[in-house]
């Protein structure tokens, strides 16, 4: 089998030589080999390109200068196999006659290289029957509607089809695909006299004039094609792949030119790609919903989504949906609540149990609530090796503060890193949008969110009814999270509960210049042999945790009303250096922790 990289491989060449090709989707999950025979800062798809190709038996590989990473890859690769068929064409900057003729030069060059390679002989009709076949299955690169409730475009580079199908799995329709890779080989070939290099000019020129990528001069035309389809779709997700620039910018400019809502997407090509992912496209999809909940009439027996239309049916089945006749808005109470409320039962009818379980890295936390959204027990306690036995456990704490029993539950709503792991949920919804739930029912007035966990820190923005707008995500490392926290109180061997208390203590600035946990935690070792104080230290911790935040929240939109979230949230250092930063009061709710998990019950109260 030859395999490719790029939409502008002339691979139907090769299958006209009878030989099998596919796009390469490398499976692997480290990139050992691939940082020793290259660059620790190479692509990281050009570096799982390597590794897959040194574990599996390729015949061989067809490359473009679509970037510098894959020319090296080439190089790297040729050298490392001189046994096996390499090709790389030097794709063109600028698309014209001139250049059209020096690509299909170029087909010509790979026809006679691979023929004296394999043996086997270029068989010229059966390449235009291909051709034509292809062109028949292919759409064109337009939108394609479905009845679905959202419609999105997906561009930036090389998604893989694990990324895809997550999309469609998630109840969304990859209506325009802008990737890099997304070609539909869609061939109108003008065979003319039926003469060779007439036909490769011909399907050189279809190749070339197809929507261009980002190695094109002419990348205007991406943003048309998108500005033209803009009216039928819900949003975009934008893929990146990890230390590829290139893409970068155009994710910058859409989002500064674009009116349509819009999230980044980074995987580092590893076979762990869709769960490096799957909250940020949980959360924007739902996201969507809501924005399509205050768009449409949800009294209506059916409502207008660009050319198709949704029953009601349709939309119950929507996981945040709200079920027929009820308002797309349930006013919120707008006084925070203090701790438990008095159970009171709903006057002449059945009172309705929800609870919200947020399964974290670090901390479980779990709220019941009443149909009058009044909480009547809250539970937190840490994670431990087994999110599900936790969940468990909390389970029967909080029900047995509220005095009820498993069956008074109408339904249980999951969310958190763990919420797919929690084998007594009836549905799950991601944490931004319970946060988001959460922060707007304790206090309608926030527009922006911080949520420092164990693990992850994000930012989170609202709009007036408590619709999360845009969100950012810092899940790779534990730098600025509770785990940093946590690493940072061993080293000055001091009580993590001591660490805010002690920093507010300080009275010297003590910069910590690394975030990264290994080298922060040396700079903490240097500092203390220079016999600085540990209050000092401890501040200097803090304010380069509240640094990290400063720039995710920045990257939202720093609109007040703040509110913080998490565990963090209870550091009184923390809070103190952050307001510093903001230049405005935090909101913190008491127990700051089971914001999430009120979130969840309250989209569990709404059907």
């Amino acid at each position: 089998m030859i395999t490719y990289m790029c939409k502008y491989a002339p691979i139907e060449i090769l299958e006209a030589f009878g030989t099998p090709v596919a796009i390469m989707e490398p499976d692997v999950a480290n990139f050992t080999q691939a940082d020793t025979l290259m660059h620790p800062n190479m692509c990281s798809y050009v570096k799982a390109v390597l590794e897959d190709f040194e574990t599996n038996e390729y015949e061989g590989m067809i490359f473009t200068t679509c970037c510098d990473s894959s020319r090296r890859l080439f190089d790297t690769l040729a050298r490392l196999h001189p046994d096996k068929f390499f090709f790389c064409f030097d794709l063109p900057r600028k698309v014209g006659e001139s250049t059209v003729s020096l690509y299909a030069g170029q087909m010509e060059r790979l026809i006679e290289k691979y023929r004296a390679f394999s043996g086997r002989s270029f068989n010229l009709g059966q390449f235009i029957r291909i051709c034509e076949e292809k062109s028949k299955e292919s759409p064109d690169q337009q939108i394609i509607q479905r009845e679905t409730d959202l419609n999105v475009c997906l561009a930036g580079a090389r998604p893989g089809s694990a990324v895809k199908q997550l999309i469609e799995d998630l109840g969304a329709h990859i209506a325009l695909d802008l990737t890099c890779t997304g070609i539909t080989r869609d061939y109108k070939i003008d065979c003319g006299s039926g003469e060779r290099p007439e036909v490769l000019r011909s399907y050189a020129k279809e190749l070339l004039y197809q929507i261009p990528c980002m190695r094109m001069a002419q990348v205007d035309g991406r943003a048309e094609a998108l500005l033209a389809q803009s009216k039928e779709l819900d949003g975009i997700l934008y893929h990146t792949v990890k230390f590829c620039d290139i893409y970068s910018y155009e994710y910058t400019r859409f989002k500064e030119t674009l009116d349509l809502p819009l999230v980044k997407l980074e995987t580092d090509a590893t076979n762990q790609c869709a769960g490096q992912v799957l909250t940020r496209i949980e959360a924007f999809l739902e996201s969507l919903r809501a924005r399509k909940k205050h768009d449409f009439c949800y009294g209506c027996p059916d409502y207008e989504m660009g050319d198709a239309r949704l029953s009601m049916s349709d939309i119950e089945q929507d996981r945040m949906g709200a079920p027929p006749g009820a308002s797309p808005d349930i006013a919120p109470d707008t006084t925070p609540a203090a701790g438990p409320a008095v159970k009171i039962h709903q006057q002449g009818g059945t009172p309705m149990y929800i609870m919200g379980i947020d399964s974290g890295s670090t901390s479980t936390n779990a709220v019941i609530i009443n149909e009058k959204k009044e909480i009547l027990s809250y539970a937190v306690m840490r994670t431990g090796a087994k999110s599900a036995e936790s969940a468990g456990r909390i389970l029967t704490q909080v029900l047995t503060e509220a005095e009820l029993s498993r069956e008074d539950l109408s339904a249980i709503i999951s969310t958190g890193y763990g919420r797919v792991g929690i084998p007594f949920a009836d549905k799950s919804v991601t944490e931004i949008s319970c946060h988001g739930k959460g922060a707007h029912f304790l206090d309608p007035a926030v527009r922006t969110i911080l949520d420092i966990g164990g693990q992850d820190s994000k930012a989170i923005r609202l709009n007036e009814n408590g619709d999360v707008t845009d969100f950012v995500m810092n899940d790779k490392c534990a730098a600025g999270t509770g785990r940093f926290l946590e690493m940072m109180a061993r080293t000055l061997e001091v009580d993590i509960q001591e660490l805010g208390p002690l920093s507010l203590k300080s009275r010297e600035n003590v910069e910590i210049s690394s975030m990264c946990s290994v080298f922060a935690e040396s700079e903490v070792i240097s500092l203390i042999a220079q016999n600085k104080e540990p209050a000092d230290i401890a501040r200097g911790i803090h304010r380069a945790i509240a640094g990290k935040a400063m720039s995710l929240l920045k990257k939202v939109g720093l609109e007040r009303e703040f509110m913080m979230t998490g565990g963090v949230a209870k550091n009184p250092g923390m809070r103190k250096v952050l307001e510093e930063m903001l230049d405005a009061p935090l909101v913190i709710y008491d127990e700051p922790e089971i914001v999430g998990a009120l979130g969840a019950a309250l989209f569990g109260l709404e059907g």
